[in-house]
């Protein structure tokens, strides 16, 4: 079996009372590009400053390549962090700031000014070896940074929010950059982002974390599709929650559940078991509601339009019960205007009882 790469064993970080990561134990392999993704405060900057030796573990071990790393400076680890700030050196030009981690080690002029070109190439900054950093675009930049960090030829790189100061075109041209460049060098990426679709477009792994814990580990379809709490399922947006008491279970296997707003169906995720009288947390996605003014199907809410939201080629309608549930349905523009909604009309809400998911649990 391949051995990890990365090992967080028991690690457990706090700063005096405050618990800034719980005890963690995740493995990253080589060649993965991982995310680490929550809300500010969740832990996952902490987490990726122990990896890069910035800050040491209260417990526990972390491990690179089998070798025990607690107690190596940053410098003395093969894991360059870019930094969301960059930390280029403004007294340095571009090729300069490239071989700053080279001329470090006490590589020969010669042999550091070729690999820093060599690098500068391969992000399409040749151009630019002799710029100012000051006159450089804000890509332009982030490229002169991860050219600084690969130049080493690390086994790992670590990326701490390196696109958030970027606009949302030039964010999706770098992510297109980044997986490329992970891809092509096979290098493991470790990336910490608070944006969703950053780490969903990139990451083979996500790992979800809130108040110093880690909530669910998986690929972006997983945690997506299936979520294994309310946290996360509210943390990636566009599911609706409803709670409820198992009341039995139907021919074809689903759940049945009694709601303050009416019994409906869910499915149970694989290896989750429940007994009647149990209590139950379903999600249904946005985008498995439908909405028709004549319902069919068992799981249905009546509702009322209060909102709706355009965003690209989809529309996010909301709603509300007449006992006060909000419900949010995600559908194309097309569908949309077929229906022909408008806000403060009446309509029903109903969705295929597989189509509810139980909630692991917390």
């Amino acid at each position: 079996m391949t051995q990890p790469l990365v090992v967080f064993d028991n690690v457990v970080k706090h700063f005096g009372s405050y618990m800034a990561v719980e005890r963690m134990n995740l493995e990253i392999y080589k060649g993965e590009f991982v995310a680490i993704m929550g809300s500010s405060g969740c832990g996952k900057t902490t987490t990726l400053r122990m990896l890069a030796g910035l800050d040491k573990p209260s417990e526990g071990e972390i491990r690179l390549n089998g070798e025990r790393i607690n107690d190596l400076c940053s410098w003395e680890r093969e894991t360059p962090l870019v930094w969301q700030n960059l930390a280029l050196f403004p007294f340095l030009n571009v090729v300069e700031n490239v071989e700053f981690g080279l001329r470090m080690r006490g590589m020969a002029k010669a042999e550091r000014r070729k690999k820093a070109l060599h690098w500068l190439e391969r992000l399409d900054l040749a151009e630019f070896a002799s710029r100012d950093i000051s006159l450089l675009s804000g890509g332009q930049r982030q490229r002169v940074a991860l050219a600084r960090s690969l130049v080493t030829e690390p086994p790992i790189l670590l990326l701490d929010e390196p696109l958030s100061a970027l606009d949302a075109h030039l964010s999706v041209r770098m992510q297109g950059v980044l997986t490329g460049l992970q891809k092509d060098l096979g290098i493991t990426f470790v990336y910490v982002t608070h944006s969703q679709s950053e780490a969903f477009a990139m990451a083979d792994r996500v790992v979800i974390m809130s108040r110093g814990r880690v909530e669910q580990i998986g690929s972006p379809q997983e945690v997506f599709l299936e979520p294994h709490n309310r946290f996360v399922a509210e943390f990636v947006g566009g599911k609706n929650i409803l709670c409820g008491t198992v009341a039995g279970f139907d021919d074809a296997g689903l759940v049945r559940f009694d709601s303050a707003h009416g019994q409906f169906q869910a499915r149970l995720p694989q290896g989750k078991s429940v007994v009647p009288g149990e209590g139950v947390t379903v999600c249904v996605s946005a985008e498995h509601i439908d909405l028709t003014p004549q319902p069919v199907r068992h799981n249905r809410l009546a509702c009322t339009i209060v909102g709706e939201e355009f965003i690209g080629s989809m529309v996010n309608i909301y709603l509300e019960t007449r006992d006060g549930l909000e419900l949010q349905v995600q559908k194309p523009h097309a569908d949309y205007h077929r229906l022909g909604l408008n806000c403060g009309q009446d309509i029903f809400a109903e969705w295929e009882g597989v189509h509810g998911l139980i909630l692991r649990g917390d």
